[in-house]
Protein backbone atom coordinates (compact mmCIF):
# COMPACT_ATOMS: atom_id res chain seq x y z
CA UNK A 1 0.00 0.00 0.00
CA UNK A 2 3.02 2.03 0.97
CA UNK A 3 4.99 1.51 -2.22
CA UNK A 4 1.50 1.94 -4.04
CA UNK A 5 0.98 5.59 -2.49
CA UNK A 6 4.60 6.71 -3.30
CA UNK A 7 4.21 5.72 -6.66
CA UNK A 8 0.76 7.68 -7.10
CA UNK A 9 3.03 11.00 -5.46
CA UNK A 10 5.50 10.47 -8.06
CA UNK A 11 3.44 10.53 -11.04
CA UNK A 12 1.70 13.17 -9.64
CA UNK A 13 4.99 15.19 -9.42
CA UNK A 14 5.80 14.51 -12.52
CA UNK A 15 2.84 15.43 -14.29
CA UNK A 16 2.94 18.50 -12.12
CA UNK A 17 6.56 19.22 -13.69
CA UNK A 18 5.60 18.08 -17.28
CA UNK A 19 2.83 20.56 -17.11
CA UNK A 20 5.01 23.54 -15.88
CA UNK A 21 7.70 22.75 -18.62
CA UNK A 22 4.53 22.82 -21.15
CA UNK A 23 3.53 26.34 -20.15
CA UNK A 24 7.66 27.51 -19.93
CA UNK A 25 8.67 29.48 -23.39
CA UNK A 26 12.00 30.60 -23.06
CA UNK A 27 13.28 32.71 -26.46
CA UNK A 28 17.16 33.57 -26.79
CA UNK A 29 18.80 36.13 -28.75
CA UNK A 30 21.92 37.89 -29.62
CA UNK A 31 19.53 41.23 -29.87
CA UNK A 32 20.17 43.73 -26.82
CA UNK A 33 18.10 44.07 -23.97
CA UNK A 34 15.44 47.06 -24.54
CA UNK A 35 16.30 47.28 -28.19
CA UNK A 36 13.49 47.03 -31.02
CA UNK A 37 13.75 43.10 -31.55
CA UNK A 38 13.97 42.59 -27.52
CA UNK A 39 10.77 44.55 -27.13
CA UNK A 40 9.11 43.13 -30.38
CA UNK A 41 9.95 39.58 -28.64
CA UNK A 42 8.13 40.42 -25.42
CA UNK A 43 5.38 41.57 -27.13
CA UNK A 44 4.67 38.61 -29.01
CA UNK A 45 5.68 36.69 -25.21
CA UNK A 46 2.93 38.69 -23.74
CA UNK A 47 0.48 37.69 -26.70
CA UNK A 48 1.57 33.61 -25.89
CA UNK A 49 1.29 33.91 -22.27
CA UNK A 50 -2.04 35.48 -22.03
CA UNK A 51 -3.56 33.08 -24.33
CA UNK A 52 -1.84 30.34 -22.62
CA UNK A 53 -3.83 31.21 -19.15
CA UNK A 54 -2.77 31.20 -15.65
CA UNK A 55 0.93 29.93 -14.29
CA UNK A 56 2.44 30.57 -17.92
CA UNK A 57 5.87 31.83 -18.29
CA UNK A 58 7.74 33.61 -20.83
CA UNK A 59 11.01 34.31 -20.73
CA UNK A 60 13.65 36.57 -23.29
CA UNK A 61 17.55 36.00 -22.58
CA UNK A 62 18.57 39.14 -25.34
CA UNK A 63 22.73 40.03 -24.83
CA UNK A 64 23.86 36.61 -26.24
CA UNK A 65 23.55 35.21 -22.77
CA UNK A 66 22.62 31.97 -23.78
CA UNK A 67 25.83 31.78 -26.06
CA UNK A 68 25.99 32.15 -30.07
CA UNK A 69 23.80 31.53 -32.71
CA UNK A 70 25.08 27.83 -32.92
CA UNK A 71 25.22 27.12 -29.19
CA UNK A 72 21.37 29.08 -28.77
CA UNK A 73 19.83 26.06 -31.62
CA UNK A 74 21.67 23.22 -29.59
CA UNK A 75 19.97 24.33 -26.39
CA UNK A 76 16.47 24.11 -28.37
CA UNK A 77 17.50 20.79 -29.65
CA UNK A 78 17.69 19.71 -26.08
CA UNK A 79 14.98 21.36 -24.51
CA UNK A 80 16.62 24.45 -22.67
CA UNK A 81 15.43 26.70 -24.89
CA UNK A 82 12.06 26.68 -26.62
CA UNK A 83 13.17 29.42 -29.08
CA UNK A 84 15.39 32.12 -31.11
CA UNK A 85 15.26 35.38 -32.39
CA UNK A 86 18.17 34.34 -35.08
CA UNK A 87 19.79 35.63 -37.95
CA UNK A 88 21.14 33.80 -40.80
CA UNK A 89 24.19 32.50 -39.00
CA UNK A 90 22.16 30.52 -36.79
CA UNK A 91 19.26 29.51 -38.55
CA UNK A 92 21.11 27.75 -41.35
CA UNK A 93 22.40 25.65 -38.40
CA UNK A 94 18.84 24.11 -38.87
CA UNK A 95 18.54 24.29 -42.69
CA UNK A 96 21.34 25.41 -44.99
CA UNK A 97 19.17 27.03 -48.22
CA UNK A 98 18.69 29.98 -45.77
CA UNK A 99 21.75 31.36 -46.38
CA UNK A 100 20.93 32.53 -49.52
CA UNK A 101 18.95 35.47 -48.26
CA UNK A 102 22.27 36.71 -46.34
CA UNK A 103 25.41 34.95 -47.75
CA UNK A 104 25.89 36.21 -51.17
CA UNK A 105 27.23 39.56 -51.47
CA UNK A 106 26.03 42.68 -53.34
CA UNK A 107 23.84 40.06 -55.30
CA UNK A 108 20.66 42.78 -53.62
CA UNK A 109 20.52 45.74 -54.88
CA UNK A 110 17.68 46.80 -52.32
CA UNK A 111 14.95 45.84 -49.86
CA UNK A 112 12.48 45.74 -52.39
CA UNK A 113 14.59 42.76 -54.36
CA UNK A 114 15.17 41.71 -50.59
CA UNK A 115 11.43 40.93 -49.92
CA UNK A 116 10.63 39.71 -53.22
CA UNK A 117 13.03 36.93 -53.38
CA UNK A 118 12.33 35.95 -49.37
CA UNK A 119 8.00 35.96 -49.91
CA UNK A 120 9.00 34.33 -53.10
CA UNK A 121 11.31 31.24 -50.93
CA UNK A 122 9.34 31.54 -47.91
CA UNK A 123 7.00 28.65 -48.30
CA UNK A 124 9.75 26.32 -49.24
CA UNK A 125 12.31 27.42 -46.38
CA UNK A 126 9.48 27.65 -43.82
CA UNK A 127 8.71 23.58 -45.08
CA UNK A 128 12.16 22.29 -44.52
CA UNK A 129 12.16 24.31 -41.18
CA UNK A 130 9.71 22.05 -40.17
CA UNK A 131 10.81 19.16 -41.15
CA UNK A 132 13.68 19.81 -39.25
CA UNK A 133 11.85 20.46 -35.99
CA UNK A 134 11.28 24.13 -36.26
CA UNK A 135 8.36 26.71 -36.86
CA UNK A 136 8.85 30.04 -38.72
CA UNK A 137 6.74 32.24 -36.53
CA UNK A 138 8.13 35.80 -38.06
CA UNK A 139 10.72 37.07 -40.11
CA UNK A 140 13.07 40.21 -39.44
CA UNK A 141 16.08 41.87 -40.73
CA UNK A 142 18.86 44.13 -39.04
CA UNK A 143 19.86 45.96 -41.49
CA UNK A 144 22.71 45.84 -44.32
CA UNK A 145 26.28 44.48 -43.37
CA UNK A 146 28.69 47.76 -43.76
CA UNK A 147 32.02 47.49 -42.55
CA UNK A 148 33.71 49.33 -39.35
CA UNK A 149 37.42 49.78 -39.71
CA UNK A 150 39.70 51.52 -37.22
CA UNK A 151 41.77 52.70 -40.44
CA UNK A 152 40.22 54.73 -43.75
CA UNK A 153 39.19 52.01 -46.10
CA UNK A 154 37.48 52.43 -49.54
CA UNK A 155 38.53 49.00 -52.08
CA UNK A 156 38.87 45.31 -51.31
CA UNK A 157 42.43 45.76 -51.44
CA UNK A 158 42.93 48.50 -48.78
CA UNK A 159 41.32 45.48 -46.04
CA UNK A 160 43.63 42.70 -46.76
CA UNK A 161 46.17 44.42 -44.08
CA UNK A 162 43.45 44.28 -41.17
CA UNK A 163 42.45 41.58 -39.23
CA UNK A 164 38.43 40.96 -39.47
CA UNK A 165 35.85 39.64 -37.04
CA UNK A 166 34.21 36.23 -38.23
CA UNK A 167 31.59 34.01 -36.90
CA UNK A 168 33.34 31.37 -35.32
CA UNK A 169 30.93 28.54 -36.41
CA UNK A 170 31.67 29.61 -39.79
CA UNK A 171 34.16 27.57 -41.22
CA UNK A 172 33.54 27.81 -44.85
CA UNK A 173 32.89 31.90 -45.07
CA UNK A 174 36.84 31.75 -43.10
CA UNK A 175 38.31 29.20 -45.53
CA UNK A 176 36.93 31.45 -48.18
CA UNK A 177 38.26 34.79 -47.11
CA UNK A 178 41.89 33.40 -46.36
CA UNK A 179 41.85 32.23 -50.29
CA UNK A 180 41.24 35.48 -51.21
CA UNK A 181 43.85 37.21 -48.81
CA UNK A 182 42.26 38.50 -46.25
CA UNK A 183 42.73 37.68 -42.35
CA UNK A 184 39.59 36.39 -40.67
CA UNK A 185 39.75 36.20 -36.66
CA UNK A 186 36.78 33.97 -35.36
CA UNK A 187 34.89 34.56 -32.65
CA UNK A 188 31.72 35.07 -30.99
CA UNK A 189 29.48 38.56 -30.89
CA UNK A 190 29.83 38.89 -27.03
CA UNK A 191 33.96 39.24 -28.02
CA UNK A 192 33.29 41.98 -30.77
CA UNK A 193 33.82 45.20 -28.43
CA UNK A 194 36.91 43.59 -26.53
CA UNK A 195 38.47 42.76 -29.50
CA UNK A 196 38.56 45.70 -31.24
CA UNK A 197 39.52 47.78 -28.47
CA UNK A 198 42.62 45.66 -27.70
CA UNK A 199 43.45 45.31 -31.25
CA UNK A 200 42.82 41.49 -31.57
CA UNK A 201 40.72 42.90 -34.69
CA UNK A 202 40.42 46.08 -36.36
CA UNK A 203 37.61 45.29 -38.97
CA UNK A 204 34.03 44.60 -38.01
CA UNK A 205 31.09 43.79 -40.62
CA UNK A 206 28.00 44.78 -38.85
CA UNK A 207 24.75 46.50 -39.35
CA UNK A 208 24.75 50.28 -38.31
CA UNK A 209 22.20 49.64 -35.53
CA UNK A 210 24.62 46.77 -34.03
CA UNK A 211 27.50 49.26 -34.05
CA UNK A 212 25.58 51.94 -31.96
CA UNK A 213 24.55 49.52 -29.60
CA UNK A 214 27.41 47.94 -29.08
CA UNK A 215 29.55 51.10 -29.10
CA UNK A 216 31.89 49.38 -31.61
CA UNK A 217 32.28 52.49 -33.90
CA UNK A 218 34.21 54.21 -30.77
CA UNK A 219 37.05 52.03 -31.87
CA UNK A 220 36.10 51.56 -35.23
CA UNK A 221 35.11 55.23 -36.15
CA UNK A 222 35.22 54.61 -40.36
CA UNK A 223 32.41 53.06 -42.11
CA UNK A 224 32.55 51.74 -45.57
CA UNK A 225 29.56 53.19 -47.34
CA UNK A 226 28.26 49.92 -48.91
CA UNK A 227 25.83 47.75 -48.85
CA UNK A 228 27.37 44.40 -49.12
CA UNK A 229 24.76 42.40 -47.89
CA UNK A 230 21.34 42.36 -45.57
CA UNK A 231 21.28 40.85 -41.90
CA UNK A 232 17.77 38.43 -42.57
CA UNK A 233 16.65 36.93 -39.50
CA UNK A 234 13.69 34.99 -37.91
CA UNK A 235 11.78 34.33 -34.65
CA UNK A 236 11.44 30.31 -34.66
CA UNK A 237 10.15 27.90 -32.14
CA UNK A 238 10.64 24.15 -31.26
CA UNK A 239 8.03 22.31 -33.26
CA UNK A 240 7.56 20.39 -29.56
CA UNK A 241 7.40 23.89 -28.07
CA UNK A 242 4.26 24.63 -30.84
CA UNK A 243 2.42 21.04 -31.09
CA UNK A 244 2.30 21.46 -26.93
CA UNK A 245 0.07 24.86 -27.83
CA UNK A 246 -3.44 24.33 -28.06
CA UNK A 247 -5.14 25.37 -31.43
CA UNK A 248 -6.23 28.59 -30.30
CA UNK A 249 -3.20 29.33 -28.37
CA UNK A 250 -1.11 28.41 -31.74
CA UNK A 251 -3.26 30.85 -34.33
CA UNK A 252 -3.22 34.09 -31.63
CA UNK A 253 0.81 33.44 -31.53
CA UNK A 254 0.57 32.47 -35.13
CA UNK A 255 -1.54 36.23 -35.95
CA UNK A 256 1.04 37.52 -33.84
CA UNK A 257 4.02 36.53 -35.27
CA UNK A 258 2.76 37.48 -38.81
CA UNK A 259 1.99 41.16 -37.54
CA UNK A 260 5.22 41.63 -35.79
CA UNK A 261 7.06 40.65 -39.23
CA UNK A 262 6.35 43.58 -41.46
CA UNK A 263 6.36 45.95 -38.15
CA UNK A 264 9.72 44.51 -37.30
CA UNK A 265 11.34 44.97 -40.38
CA UNK A 266 10.06 48.90 -41.49
CA UNK A 267 11.39 49.64 -37.99
CA UNK A 268 14.44 48.21 -38.13
CA UNK A 269 15.28 49.65 -41.73
CA UNK A 270 14.14 53.04 -40.22
CA UNK A 271 16.55 52.94 -37.23
CA UNK A 272 19.62 51.82 -39.36
CA UNK A 273 19.16 55.43 -40.95
CA UNK A 274 18.95 57.01 -37.51
CA UNK A 275 22.15 54.76 -36.42
CA UNK A 276 24.31 56.09 -39.06
CA UNK A 277 23.29 59.96 -38.27
CA UNK A 278 23.50 59.04 -34.44
CA UNK A 279 27.04 57.98 -34.71
CA UNK A 280 28.14 60.61 -37.31
CA UNK A 281 27.33 63.30 -34.85
CA UNK A 282 29.73 61.27 -32.26
CA UNK A 283 32.82 61.40 -34.75
CA UNK A 284 31.86 58.78 -37.25
CA UNK A 285 33.53 59.12 -40.37
CA UNK A 286 31.44 57.71 -43.88
CA UNK A 287 33.44 56.60 -46.38
CA UNK A 288 31.98 56.51 -49.44
CA UNK A 289 33.35 54.36 -52.39
CA UNK A 290 33.82 56.29 -56.14
CA UNK A 291 32.52 54.65 -59.19
CA UNK A 292 36.17 53.00 -59.85
CA UNK A 293 36.13 51.64 -56.17
CA UNK A 294 32.52 50.59 -56.31
CA UNK A 295 33.71 48.50 -59.80
CA UNK A 296 36.48 46.84 -57.73
CA UNK A 297 33.67 45.91 -54.79
CA UNK A 298 31.09 44.30 -57.91
CA UNK A 299 34.27 42.79 -59.48
CA UNK A 300 34.95 40.94 -55.83
CA UNK A 301 31.67 39.90 -55.91
CA UNK A 302 31.39 38.22 -59.08
CA UNK A 303 34.76 36.38 -57.88
CA UNK A 304 33.29 35.18 -54.73
CA UNK A 305 29.87 33.57 -55.71
CA UNK A 306 31.62 30.16 -57.38
CA UNK A 307 33.47 29.70 -54.73
CA UNK A 308 30.12 30.80 -52.22
CA UNK A 309 27.39 28.50 -54.71
CA UNK A 310 27.29 25.08 -53.35
CA UNK A 311 30.06 25.74 -50.45
CA UNK A 312 27.89 28.08 -48.14
CA UNK A 313 24.95 27.96 -49.96
CA UNK A 314 23.41 24.80 -51.55
CA UNK A 315 23.53 25.38 -55.31
CA UNK A 316 20.24 24.89 -56.29
CA UNK A 317 19.12 27.43 -53.67
CA UNK A 318 21.58 29.79 -55.30
CA UNK A 319 20.29 29.33 -58.67
CA UNK A 320 16.89 29.67 -57.50
CA UNK A 321 17.74 33.20 -56.00
CA UNK A 322 19.23 34.64 -59.34
CA UNK A 323 16.05 33.12 -61.46
CA UNK A 324 13.51 35.07 -58.86
CA UNK A 325 16.03 38.59 -59.25
CA UNK A 326 16.16 38.08 -62.56
CA UNK A 327 12.41 37.90 -63.22
CA UNK A 328 11.75 40.63 -60.29
CA UNK A 329 14.17 42.94 -62.35
CA UNK A 330 12.88 42.11 -65.77
CA UNK A 331 9.27 43.43 -64.60
CA UNK A 332 10.66 46.63 -63.15
CA UNK A 333 12.20 47.62 -66.33
CA UNK A 334 8.94 47.00 -68.18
Amino acid sequence: MKSKIVSLFLAGLLACNTFAADKQLRIGTLAPKNSLYHRQLMEIGETWRAAQGAGAKYLVYPDGSQGGEADMVRRMRIGQLQGGLLSVVGLREIEPSIAALQAMPLMFKNWEEVDYVREKMRPGIEKKFLEKGFVVLAWGDAGWVRFFSKEPAFRPDDYKKMKFFAWGNELEQQEIMKNLGYTPVPLETGDILPAIQTGMINAVPSTPYFALATQVYNSAPNMLDLNWAPIVGALVVTKKAWDDMSPEVQATVREAGTKAGPQLRAKARQEVDDAVDAMKKRGLVVNKPNAEQMKEWNDLAERLYPKVRGKLVPAETFDEVVLHLKAYRAARAK
